[in-house]
């Protein structure tokens, strides 16, 4: 409990009969109705995972902190992923310990009381970021032990907890840091805190699918939003909008910053501006994915034509970057290497490149580990793990991730580019300006990979199909 309100430079003051009053009058609302999480069951799992991964060892996994936005107000708060992972919990300033014994303990911020001496009886109604009239109510230790499933302590308690050698998932919360010296298996455990999640379960399989198909229905949403986002004179603002709206609805909001890119916009790796006009006569790159309230994520990109018809040499480009996934993705199966699906893809890129007389050398000098000319047009990898995080795992070490081999359970994405500067004089001017990406997730099965997000259409003609009958 905080000793210190949380209050605002021009709140008012609270007299000592306003004080007395609010220590009165409050009916009693704990719930002793609460059911386990649905996810309770793989939490314990994985926890005890953790605990016999490092047996004899005291691991402490922090949630974060809240981070300033400006001033006095907050970003709305994200727990981290592995915290979440092991508890469900998605509160922060709560730290899980797992003692030497392999028991979990989770500290967390109670309710405030309504009737306690000083400032902790006044933070109900007085602090901004904790009370309970500011940002909601939170769960007493009773109710957060039947939701969780796991002992609970305040977190005023922590210290108690942390007497001795622990390693510690650093970077995360500030004040927990200090309070522990720092462990040489530190980051030991913070990779196989991303390692555990390479290979997802039943469950989280299932959530990974709700997420795509919601982020499905967003894509539709944002085809039959075109007509009123054409004339706007921040057209790709509006779409961001709408899919906005989508992941709001079904879900905790997006996984990440929407990549609306319009024109030229599109060969823009990481375009998040999303502040230009709409031209019937360019494609659009849309790359967006929602967030479940679970905190699991799509990740999903279409290029699109606004007129609703490709050009020809739109459908030129779009048809080479298709034929690319489509490599791609007959790469996958469990035991293939993690490397191999963009191997393949940018064997097709590169063959293209040279067919349409823009990569001058060939392609095999092109694959070469020396040359990799090819790179200037596409550049980035073709997908990555995808779980809680967009970029899931992105801690686990190179040998069991990038230059591992897929197991039956793991979720990625497969997505190659062309990405054709408006300014690059190496290529043609009717090629320059034009970036299409096309991506999608798969989970790995036990004879290859199923396509989580074939609800989405990929080919060209289907594309149009598609965008024409939502018009319709």
């Amino acid at each position: 409990m905080t000793d210190k309100l949380n209050t605002g430079s021009h709140d008012l003051p609270v007299s000592d009969a306003l004080a007395a009053f609010m220590e009165t009058g409050w009916a009693d609302t704990r719930r002793g109705d609460l059911a386990p999480l649905p996810l309770a069951a793989y939490t314990a799992k994985r926890r005890a995972a953790l605990a016999a991964r490092f047996p004899g060892e005291r691991l402490v996994i922090p949630s974060g902190t809240l981070k300033v936005r400006s001033n006095d107000s907050d970003y709305r708060f994200r727990s981290h992923s592995a915290f979440t992972y092991l508890t469900g919990d998605q509160e922060p300033d709560d730290v899980l310990v797992v003692e030497p014994s392999g028991e979990a303990r989770l500290f967390l911020r109670p309710r405030s009381p309504r009737s306690a001496p000083g400032t902790a009886g006044q933070e109900f109604y007085r602090d901004r970021r904790y009370g309970e009239f500011w940002v909601g109510r939170r769960l007493d230790l009773a109710e957060a032990e039947a939701l969780y499933q796991v002992g609970c302590a305040p977190i005023d308690r922590l210290d108690e907890a942390l007497g001795g050698p622990a390693r510690v998932l650093r970077g995360v919360d500030a004040s927990v840091d200090t309070r522990v010296a720092p462990h040489d298996g530190d980051a030991e455990l913070e990779a196989f805190l991303s390692e555990m999640r390479l290979v997802k379960d039943e469950w989280e399989v299932a959530e990974l699918q709700f997420s795509v198909d919601a982020t499905v229905r967003g894509f539709e949403d944002v085809v039959r939003a075109l007509p009123a986002a054409l004339p706007h004179p921040r057209g790709e603002r509006y779409l961001e909008g709408v899919f906005g709206l989508r992941a709001r609805l079904e879900g905790n909001g997006g996984g990440y910053d929407s990549i609306v890119a319009s024109g030229a916009h599109a060969c823009v790796l990481h375009w998040i501006r999303n502040d230009g006009r709409l031209d019937s006569g360019d494609l659009l790159l849309l790359d967006a994915g929602v967030e479940t309230d679970n905190l699991y994520t799509a990740d999903i990109t279409r290029t699109l034509p606004l007129s609703g018809r490709f050009s020809p040499v739109q459908r030129q480009v779009y048809e080479l970057v298709y034929e690319a996934q489509n490599a791609a993705i007959a790469t996958l199966r469990p035991g293939a290497r993690f490397r191999d699906f963009h191997q393949a893809a940018m064997r097709v890129i590169a063959e293209g490149l040279h067919d349409w007389g823009v990569l001058k050398i060939s392609p095999d000098e092109a694959m070469e580990p020396g040359s990799g000319l090819y790179r200037r047009y596409t550049l980035c990898s073709s997908g990555h793990m995808l779980g809680m995080d967009v970029h899931d795992c992105a801690r686990a070490r190179a040998e069991v991730y990038l230059d591992g081999v897929l197991e039956e359970g793991q979720v990625l994405t497969v997505e190659p580019g062309l990405y054709l500067q408006p300014d690059d004089l190496t290529l043609p001017p009717e090629l320059r300006g034009i970036g299409v990406r096309i991506e999608d997730d798969l989970v790995v099965t036990a004879d290859g990979a199923r396509l989580m997000s074939a609800g989405l259409p990929r080919h060209p003609d289907e594309v149009e199909s598609w965008m024409a009958g939502l018009a319709g």
